[in-house]
């Protein structure tokens, strides 16, 4: 029996509850259809198809148009998942009516809500995205868009004097109306005491157990994205070397005569064929 997709008050419960909720990242419509026959109950389309899919050094150079095109393709891959739309690069920093505009486009598009990485310096632009009516995930720690002003991907807060600014931007945040929050590379006690702090929900991204639900990539969980594997990735399958090893048994079996099997092939009647002589 289908899922019903988890509704946004659903996923506030579970600061009260204790339950927590899953989000997996994938970019397409087959790996979407396999999500939405799982318990994951929601779906990041992550700008980091830059790096994942397109191949790139980061998820800066990712196009509006490229993370709109993906969504599309999700959403019609999982109909009972909530689906999260990211917001690339310049889709949002440059004014807050653009801001707005694209993150309409996106909940038009198909996503039940939109993600936004960010500090303290966007709480305004975030506010008047919520306010416009358009359910908002914050997104603090490492923030890929902007990890080159960081010194690269690496973890966040470990300093007192940086977990203090960490605190501050997530509750900045959490003030200007975002139902959940992505808490990327920093440490779990932080990230225990913002979760305790904030009225959203807060996601862990290699943020410890305490927080209310978990995100990873799909490509990281079964093991087919190799170009390098965070810390906080547990692969719970091999599947890049399982494909090579079936696209190279194929490969095999063209050379040595056993593919295609009769069972593979298409007939024709006897008396048509003989025509053709």
């Amino acid at each position: 029996m289908a899922k019903t997709k988890i509704t946004i008050p659903q996923i506030l419960e579970s600061k009260q509850n204790g339950k927590k909720f899953k989000m997996i990242t994938v970019y397409d419509y087959p790996m979407a259809g396999i999500v939405d026959r799982s318990a994951a109950e929601l779906i990041l389309v992550g700008d980091s198809l830059g790096m994942v899919i397109q191949g790139k050094d980061s998820t800066v150079p990712v196009e509006f148009e490229e993370e709109l095109y993906h969504l599309k393709l999700v959403r019609r891959g999982a109909p009972n998942t909530f689906v999260v739309g990211d917001m690339p690069f310049l889709s949002y920093q440059v004014n807050r009516d653009e801001a707005i505009r694209n993150a309409g486009t996106l909940l038009k598009a198909g996503a039940d809500c939109v993600k936004m990485e960010g500090n303290i310096k966007i709480a305004d632009t975030v506010k008047a995205v919520v306010d416009a009516g358009i359910p908002v995930m914050g997104h603090i720690g490492l923030t890929p868009q902007t990890a080159a002003m960081m010194g690269g991907f690496k973890v966040q807060g470990k300093s007192s004097e940086a977990a203090e600014k960490l605190m501050q931007d997530a509750i900045a945040i959490d003030n200007a109306g975002v139902f959940a929050m992505v808490l990327e590379c920093m440490p779990a006690a932080l990230c225990k005491l913002i979760t305790e702090r904030v009225k959203c929900a807060t996601i862990s991204v290699g943020g410890g157990g305490d927080c209310n639900g978990h995100n990873l990539n799909a490509y990281d969980l079964l093991g087919i994205f190799d170009k390098f594997v965070p810390k906080f990735v547990k692969q719970y399958a091999q599947m890049g070397q399982q494909m090579v090893d079936v696209f190279d048994t194929w490969c095999q079996e063209i050379d040595n005569g056993t593919f295609p099997e009769e069972k593979h092939c298409f007939t024709m009647n006897d008396e048509d064929l003989k025509r053709l002589y």
